[in-house]
């Protein structure tokens, strides 16, 4: 019934529009056939024809022009007392092009818009399933922080023999577990920063941070990482033999996340007794922080996508992640007004780099 009324309604509807419409062509043409020739109101056509390509289309559109054209045309002729003279003719045919182009252009100008509405209304589709989908992988990311929190402090007690005792082989398997559930709790976090960041921003809780007791505290936890993996890690100054403070204004806590992660990015491209530098430099403007590695390097046309989001490329490095460290590295340092970026070196192994504004203490 619904149904039923919804047609009759649009049926109406498109009775009366073309009801206006002849109403404007027997208006016209009575001011067209009731004066002398030489007046030419052919011209106010175009109301009929532009309402015609708005209401219905293009093939309603094209017969509202050739009508117009021929009637237009006609009035030479009609009524036949009237002396036929060159500029008339030539009033009248340029009449006739310039309806003609009405018509083509306003049938131009409905697909054209027609086009723009399609191309609109996908895009909104578009970031909407996009929404949508980062909404789910948010909520999804904070969900499975409970149970893995909940299986490491399940470990933490076997360790401690809360449940009993625990035999050597059987704690280097609680030692396993743990490693692996600290690290799928770090991929989940890394993950729901991601998407956070992205929605919302990265708040910054901005103070002076000297970058060489940052990379020196990072560094220091991560030995027996590298240790473990067979890779000796250093900390340098650049071409002096002397340290010195690099200070910068940033967020302490997320600064330390960057170093963290290109170490540990550097670590697990190493080859077995590799070397991980760490490099600190200041320059006039900025403070620059390297990490160096001695592996394969990166495929030169991936260099531009290694801090892209779940970009992992397809190399021969010795280990592949998420895609998602670097890419948190570079929301954290271009929100702190920075750059980061990546290198092939000279001989072997790649560079990861970042630079800071220097920080000038007030005296």
């Amino acid at each position: 019934m619904i149904l039923f009324i919804s047609k009759l309604l649009n049926k109406n509807l498109q009775l009366s529009r073309l009801t206006v419409i002849l109403g404007l062509f027997v208006a016209v043409i009575i001011m067209e056939f009731e004066t002398p020739t030489e007046y030419v109101f052919g011209y106010m056509y175009t109301g009929p024809i532009l309402l015609a390509n708005s209401w219905f289309g293009g093939i309603a559109t094209f017969q509202a022009t050739t009508i117009a054209v021929c009637l237009t045309i006609l009035n030479i002729f009609v009524p036949e007392d009237e002396a036929l003279v060159p500029s008339i003719v030539a009033s009248r045919a340029i009449a006739s092009i310039a309806l003609i182009v009405t018509g083509v252009l306003s049938h131009r100008l409905r697909r054209s818009q027609e086009a723009i509405a399609f191309t609109r209304a996908k895009l909104e589709s578009q970031e909407e399933l996009v929404k949508l989908r980062e909404d789910f992988a948010s909520t999804l990311t904070h969900d499975l922080k409970t149970p893995l929190l909940g299986a490491i402090e399940t470990i933490k007690a076997f360790q401690q023999e809360k449940f009993g005792p625990v035999f050597p082989t059987q704690q280097q398997v609680l030692d396993t577990m743990a490693r692996s559930h600290k690290t799928s709790l770090q991929l989940v976090e890394t993950l729901l920063d991601v998407y956070r960041n992205d929605t919302e921003g990265l708040k910054l809780d901005l103070a002076p941070v000297d970058l060489t007791n940052l990379a020196e505290e990072v560094a220091s936890r991560l030995i027996e990482l590298a240790a473990n993996r067979r890779v000796h890690i250093s900390v340098s100054y650049g071409d002096s033999d002397w340290r010195r403070a690099l200070w910068v204004r940033g967020d302490a806590l997320q600064l330390e996340r960057v170093l963290n992660n290109l170490l540990v990015n550097a670590i697990n491209h190493s080859r077995r007794g590799a070397r991980v530098e760490v490099v600190l430099e200041s320059q006039i403007s900025y403070q620059v922080v390297k990490i160096l590695d001695t592996g394969v390097g990166v495929q030169p046309e991936q260099l531009p996508y290694l801090f892209e989001r779940f970009y992992q490329g397809h190399s021969s490095r010795q280990a592949k992640g998420s895609g998602l460290g670097l890419y948190l590295s570079r929301q954290i340092i271009e929100a702190h007004g920075g750059i980061i970026w990546a290198e092939n070196r000279a001989l072997t192994g790649a560079m990861f780099a970042f630079k800071l504004p220097v920080y000038h203490f007030n005296l």
